[in-house]
């Protein structure tokens, strides 16, 4: 099967294992920023065949995971009101919000339903034009260009009850304020490829050269990884910081200009607020002005909705690679995915999950 089984070779992934031993001679530290990489890496036990020295962080590319406490409390706050149906994908369902979460929502009476893309919520509101139809419009670079498209094809048929609650966040301004907090250890980064196919691998170019740090665009599948760590290592032992592009059967230096333009279009840059991490400023994107009639925090007037994070959840610590779950007290006790205390362990891409999933030092 071309582009999955080769890339899950045994012989291969031995072959890479062995030369990433042979390449690490000083510490290093390399923090994968998905959460998708994240379940990979323990999935298939990467993590537990490094060389000494070499040390994988988890980072906050994790779309769950990372939209604000607020932005869940405003959705349960608007899956309330009368005449509304909040349309979301699924693993927004179970976040816990001050509030509780859009699925509690759904316990006591709101009309919260689950959708596999936006253009699904998009039909549900022409077939309900006496209901507002509400879309939770969250993720990276990634999912910006569809949920835009959906926005846009409202705009042009007239959908007054169509909005989106927009909180889509960006990968390199989080990249630059990971490595300008204090206690960063982060020496290298494997960025997401699919994040990549939309925005190519040149606006991390800047973050490299700023920082010093070597930037390596990879896949999903153990060899994808296994060989980015290997070009990571290899830059990193030479000295050598930029950009490299290792998933070229899909990623190219420039993305996808047509689905940039559509972002382009129907959002602008924003400042934005990361949960457990607090605001990095230019790193979301949110409606332009012109579609404030399509801004459903604006049209229900929840945007002074501004909840606390609960103190005894670590996630923002997980989030910029300065802590792993288990060093949580709270992480496989209190804290579990049938109880979460933290989108983290909510998410199918959180990295507590991940631990807890693929039995990484859960307590007993």
């Amino acid at each position: 099967m071309k582009f999955l089984a080769e890339y899950r070779d045994p012989e291969l992934a031995r072959a890479l294992v062995a030369q990433l031993q042979r390449a690490v001679t000083r510490p290093w530290t390399v923090m994968e920023i998905c959460g998708g990489q994240t379940h990979s890496i323990l999935r298939h036990g990467i993590d537990q065949v490094l060389p000494p020295g070499l040390e994988l962080v988890h980072g906050p590319g994790c779309p769950v995971c990372v939209t604000p406490l607020e932005t869940i409390d405003r959705a349960v706050a608007i899956a309330g009101l009368p005449g509304v149906i909040l349309a979301s994908f699924g693993d927004m369902l179970r976040v816990p919000g001050s509030r509780g979460s859009l699925l509690e929502a759904r316990s006591r009476g709101a009309d919260v339903r689950m959708v596999y893309s936006p253009l699904e919520a998009l039909a549900l509101a022409r077939a309900n034009p006496d209901h507002d139809v509400v879309f939770l419009a969250v993720g990276f670079e990634t999912t910006a260009p569809g949920n835009a498209m959906a926005v846009a094809a409202a705009v042009d048929q007239g959908l007054r009850n169509y909005s989106q609650i927009v909180s889509h966040v960006l990968v390199p301004p989080a990249m630059a304020a990971i490595l300008d907090s204090p206690g960063c250890r982060v020496n290298a980064f494997l960025a997401a490829g699919h994040v990549c196919t939309v925005t190519g691998w040149r606006p991390y170019e800047a973050v490299a050269a700023r920082h010093g740090v070597p930037i390596v665009a990879t896949g999903f599948e153990p060899v994808d990884i296994l060989d980015g760590l290997v070009q990571a290592v290899t830059l990193l032992e030479s000295g050598d910081a930029r950009v490299v592009n290792r998933y070229e059967r899909a990623v190219r230096p420039d993305g996808n200009p047509a689905a940039q333009a559509m972002v382009d279009r129907m959002y602008r840059v924003c400042d934005r607020k990361w949960r457990g991490i607090g605001t990095i400023p230019q790193s979301g994107l949110a409606l332009r002005p012109e579609f404030a009639a399509w801004d459903a925090e604006r049209k229900f007037a929840v945007a002074d909705i501004t909840p606390a994070e609960p103190a005894e959840c670590i996630a923002g610590l997980v989030l910029q690679g300065l802590a792993k779950p288990a060093d949580c007290p709270a992480f496989g006790r209190a804290c579990t995915p049938q109880t979460p205390l933290g989108a983290t362990m909510v998410s199918s891409e959180g990295a507590c999950a991940a631990w807890f999933r693929y039995g990484r030092k859960v307590p007993q």
